[in-house]
Order: C-alpha cells, then sequence, then structure tokens
C-alpha cells in the first residue's frame, strides 16, 4: 500500500504565475511540501536543497525547458525515477518521458487529484495521459 499525499515532496515548474499557483495551492491543500520554480534552471538550482516526490512541469519555459528539465532528472541516480507529470497548454504536447501528461485547460483540479492518487496516494494507475 502507498503512503498517502500528505507529508510528501513536490516540485512545480512553469512560467505563467497562474498555474503554478494554482497547482502548488492545490498540492499544498492535499498535504504535500511544496517549492516551485519559474523554469527548468531554477528548479535544477533547487534539486541542490529539495528532493521531491513529485515533479510538475511545463515543456515551454524559457532558460530550460522541461524537455531540456527532464534530460537532466533521468541523467542523475537521484532524481531518476522521480514521477514527472507533463503540464501543457497544448494537447498535443507529448513527453514520453513523463509519468503523466496533463492539460492546463482541462478540469486541473480533478486532473491533478488522479495523478496524486496514482503516484503517492492510494490508487492505481491511470495511465499515461489525464488529457
Amino acid at each position: 500500500m502507498q503512503s498517502s499525499p500528505a507529508n510528501r515532496r513536490a516540485l512545480v515548474v512553469d512560467d505563467s504565475m497562474l498555474i503554478r499557483h494554482t497547482v502548488c495551492r492545490f498540492l499544498e491543500d492535499h498535504g504535500c511540501e511544496v517549492e516551485s520554480a519559474t523554469d527548468g534552471a531554477e528548479a535544477l538550482r533547487i534539486l541542490e536543497r529539495f528532493r521531491p516526490d513529485i515533479v510538475f512541469t511545463d515543456l515551454d519555459m524559457p532558460k530550460l525547458n522541461g524537455h531540456q528539465l527532464i534530460d537532466a532528472l533521468k541523467a542523475r541516480l537521484d532524481t531518476l525515477d522521480i514521477p514527472i507529470v507533463v503540464l501543457s497548454a497544448r494537447r498535443s504536447a507529448r513527453e514520453p518521458r513523463a509519468t503523466f501528461c496533463m492539460n492546463k485547460d482541462a478540469d486541473i483540479h480533478s486532473d491533478l487529484l488522479r495523478v496524486l492518487d496514482a503516484t503517492l496516494g492510494r490508487g492505481p494507475a491511470i495511465g499515461k495521459s489525464v488529457l
């Protein structure tokens, strides 16, 4: 049995302040300790001091985009197995190394709840896409 999302750690990486705030607030309301970054470069700096149980990332960001951030996460033994959730404004956006892909414009709260349950909570895996 997996542990509850409570007392788990999440990193949210998105250049949209609204999306960062929405996702961070949702995760905090569900008991997660959350750090956030505006791009992949800032996320890598945060990872020097903060080890998340799950990473939520946009793909299109300045400085270091989501694909590059995932490259960096998958290249390190200490972050290789962290579940990655891609948050995208485009329904066609895909990242094969992501655990889940979510559309920012959909019912984000329901999708976030399903992702949390499948990765950190009690529910079974629901598939790669929650779009």
